[in-house]
């Protein structure tokens, strides 16, 4: 007794043409026989599965079947090898054509190049304003000798002998007829006799390139650019590869980057943040500014230069650069130092320390509190 075809391909009998492909597809790569050389029960799967996607891809026969079940095809001939060797072919070659190594070829076999990545660190300064900077990439290149062909100078490429100058082979495998790439000459049609003695036939050799990489301003640690076919050349004369390359900005000496904006951390001096003062700072721009600290500044405060922090990649705004100070306790006192300190610590209230007054007020009020209790 055959199974419903439904349950075959996991799917409801409402099931979309999309959800019964997508079924389709994931239930034949995992039982293909070239997955599964030998096993005689993911042959049969495959086989059903085959025979059940045939039927329901079809609304004139998915119709039937769904009227009739299986009585609608008994006489029919369905699921013979002649049955499903046409229309599956592209299917096939579609779901399998990444496992058979033919992603990137073309139907004359041509095979474009692979992709390329380079790390590059810049600093933050070529963030900031842009550069062009040179780089040296070892990649492969199309040999000059002999175009690419592979074929030794003189000499010209010979027919296939497995494929006859098609670049396609048919093969059975088990209950279905699938027509594939030809493993012989990887779909050229086309062989090399003899090869050219540069690149041993292969069309192509390594090579360093020497290439000039353009960093717009504004980029951002892990920004990725991408170079047109700067990548290794394609084998058969198909087209070169890309360069990715993988932008990573050093750690700067004083500026932390959030974005678009620019933090950095300033020591003063507790006198000035006592009784105030400036001091200047260089920015990114070029530029110099002077940052003004108000009488009684409290330590880790935050001044706002506005946009004076990281332009943004191709657009026109700018960043923020906010500086926070750190009040710097004084150290390696004189004698004198101390006195005059001393001093003042007698002469001081509560109004010269409001918040560290206030915190102590505030605990010895709240264990009080719970004593009494």
């Amino acid at each position: 007794m055959k199974i419903d075809y439904y349950e075959v391909l996991g799917v409801t009998r409402g099931c979309d043409e999309k959800v019964l492909k997508s079924a389709f597809r994931k239930l034949a790569m995992r039982y293909h026989p070239d997955r599964n050389p030998g096993d005689a029960e993911s042959e049969r799967r495959f086989k059903e599965i085959g025979e059940a996607y045939e039927v329901l891809k079809d609304p004139q026969k998915r119709a039937a079947y769904d009227r009739y079940g299986h009585a609608a095809f008994e006489n029919s001939g369905h699921g013979n090898t002649a049955g499903f060797s046409g229309g599956f072919a592209d299917i096939f070659e579609d779901i399998f054509g990444e496992m058979m190594g033919a992603r990137h070829r073309r139907a004359d076999g041509r095979e474009r190049g692979a992709d390329l990545s380079y790390n590059m660190e810049i600093t933050l300064e070529d963030a900031y304003s842009g550069k062009t900077m040179q780089i040296r990439v070892p990649t492969s290149i199309i040999c000059d000798t002999c175009n690419g062909s592979g074929a030794k100078k003189g000499t010209e490429l010979i027919t296939c002998k497995k494929c006859h100058g098609i670049g396609r082979v048919r093969a059975a495998q088990g209950f279905f007829s699938i027509e594939r790439t030809c493993p012989t000459c990887h779909g050229r049609g086309k062989m090399v006799d003899a090869p050219c003695p540069k690149c041993r036939g292969q069309g192509r050799i390594e090579e360093e390139r020497n290439l000039s990489v353009n960093v717009p301003s504004g980029v951002e640690d892990g920004t990725r650019l991408r170079l047109s076919g700067e990548g290794q050349a394609g084998v058969r004369g198909g087209p070169n590869g890309d360069l990715y390359i993988f932008l990573s900005i050093s750690t700067h000496e004083f500026f932390q980057r959030d974005g678009a904006d620019l933090y950095c951390h300033v020591p003063i001096s507790m006198v000035t943040a006592a009784l105030g003062g400036q001091f200047e700072i260089s920015t990114l721009d070029g530029t110099k500014n002077h940052v003004k600290i108000p009488e009684g500044t409290q330590n880790g405060r935050q001044f706002c230069l506005k946009r004076k922090g990281m332009p943004m990649l191709r657009q026109k705004m700018t960043g923020d650069l906010y500086i926070q100070v750190i009040v710097e306790t004084p150290q390696n006192l004189t004698r004198r130092q101390h006195e005059l300190l001393q001093e003042f610590n007698k002469i001081s209230n509560h109004e010269n320390s409001p918040q560290s007054h206030g915190f102590f007020a505030r605990m010895k009020e709240f264990f009080e509190g719970i004593s009494s209790n």
